[in-house]
């Protein structure tokens, strides 16, 4: 059996399937875009998946959102059929007047579920993991509606997104396998030209079948019709012989030199129905079923005809699912990645709170909570003892100086806690063995340091040209 298929289904809605020591992710493309790339590739049968992406620019998902991975992986994963695509959710800033405003969330990515997504925002928030929002409340109706407060009025509503997306699934990889079954029934990774091919093949040979088919039900019917055109003449005789003879067929077939099948026909027709026989009327069809004849042979002789004819049926397709349709529309877009610094992600995913940063002697370091104003409380290992103590906050970065000159950037979000020693700051900077630490303090902009050998000699360096976003 073979199905028509005269839409793109496979590419236009996708698959997802898991068999034994395979899988399938086929994502939902936009339907008309996949007939002008199918119209070109018929003209241009050696066209690459990069030049279909002229017409194909991506998957189009039916919850819309926003696709920011780049054309050129988005080029490799149509190339190779395998990859995936970072989409993220849709979203806005909506003024709510006097310096104040909220995030509204209009779109999701495809396969998300609201329900789930908003739970695990809301675990977020609960675990302060999300610092810059403050609550979570779904106002969907008909269309989807989540809206998301920030803490303060003062915070950058792009820099909260960027930490909602990094968390949560607002920002979700749809995967890319297409591993279809293809000529006899093999398993392959199809790229797009590959499966965009493999549907105009398929295309073309239901065409071909359908046209055998249709042109050997005319000529069984022609032949019928030249046997009722040669008894028209004499349906008198023919009804005594179907009611008197007891061998109807036989007779019939030597009288009016009639075959088996003329015979057959004639003879399941009612008498009734024979009696109403029109010879216009059997002159008519067997005028217009030769002439159809005719158009089917020339259309299975000729390979260019049949792609003619398979345009047509395309350019039909994309009529009912065009772009100006409601449902031919593309719902998702496209985006470049925004240029967020990975320091303003990192202050925005941590929680703001004071801290007082302690270093021993033998260099274990920890961070307490609060602001310790009484250092003489603080408590060390065997022998070892205060070498320094500062106070700053979560969200700073500390600068640590070592005796070979060196400069080391910690993140004071992930130092120790105040329970317990600390750990060795050995294992958190890459120190030579030979190297001390000097001092430590946190990173402020603009900051200035002197450093100064042991012979003398001294250079000023700022501390923006020595912090680092890695150890």
């Amino acid at each position: 059996m073979v199905l028509p298929a005269a839409f793109p289904n496979l590419l236009a809605n996708g698959s997802q399937g898991i068999a034994v020591g395979m899988a399938t992710a086929i994502p939902p493309h936009n339907a008309a875009e996949l007939c002008d790339a199918a119209l070109y590739l018929i003209q241009h049968p050696e066209t690459s998946s990069e030049q279909l992406m002229t017409f194909v620019q991506g998957p189009d998902f039916p919850t819309g959102g926003i696709i920011v991975e780049s054309r050129a992986s988005m080029a490799e994963t149509y190339r190779t059929g395998r990859g995936a695509f970072r989409t993220r959710a849709r979203w806005t800033a909506e003024d709510l007047g006097r310096g104040t405003w909220q995030v509204v969330v209009t779109e999701i990515p495809y396969m998300v579920q609201k329900g789930r997504l908003i739970e695990k925002i809301a675990e977020l928030l609960n675990d302060k993991k999300l610092p810059l929002v403050a609550d979570i409340r779904d106002e969907s109706a008909e269309d989807i509606r989540v809206v998301i407060e920030p803490r303060a009025r003062n915070v950058d509503p792009a820099l909260m997104m960027e930490s909602l997306f990094r968390l949560t699934e607002l920002e979700s990889r749809i995967s890319m396998n297409m591993n279809v079954l293809t000529g006899g029934l093999v398993p392959r990774v199809l790229g797009l030209n590959e499966a965009l091919r493999a549907w105009l093949d398929h295309r073309r040979d239901v065409l071909l079948r359908r046209s055998r088919f249709r042109l050997g039900q005319i000529e069984k019917r022609l032949e019928i019709l030249r046997g009722l055109l040669i008894v028209y003449l004499d349906l008198d005789r023919v009804i005594k012989i179907i009611r008197e003879e007891d061998e109807p067929k036989t007779e019939l077939m030597r009288v009016f030199e009639l075959n088996e099948v003329q015979a057959n026909a004639i003879l399941d027709t009612r008498l009734r129905a024979l009696r109403k026989l029109e010879e216009m009327q059997l002159k008519t069809e067997l005028d217009e079923l030769t002439k159809e004849k005719g158009q089917i042979e020339e259309l299975l002789a000729s390979e260019p005809v049949q792609w003619k004819l398979i345009q047509h049926d395309i350019r039909q397709v994309k009529k009912l699912f065009g772009p100006e349709t409601a449902i031919g529309k593309r719902r998702t877009s496209f985006a470049d990645m925004p240029d967020t610094t990975d320091i303003d992600l990192t202050q925005a995913m941590v929680e703001r709170e004071p801290v007082t940063v302690v270093i021993s002697k033998k260099g274990w370091i920890r961070a307490l909570k609060g602001h310790v104003q009484d250092q003489s409380t603080l408590t060390f290992k065997g022998d070892d003892g205060l070498k320094t103590a500062f106070f700053t906050e979560t969200t700073a970065k500390i600068l640590v100086l070592a005796t070979n000159g060196k400069v080391f950037t910690l993140e004071a979000a992930k130092l120790p806690g105040g329970r317990g020693f600390g750990d060795p700051i050995r294992l958190m900077i890459d120190l030579e063995e030979h190297a001390e630490i000097v001092e430590a303090f946190p990173y402020r902009p603009g900051l200035k340091l002197l450093m100064v050998t042991t012979d003398g000699r001294g250079f000023v360096a700022p501390a923006d040209d020595v912090v680092a976003n890695t150890r």
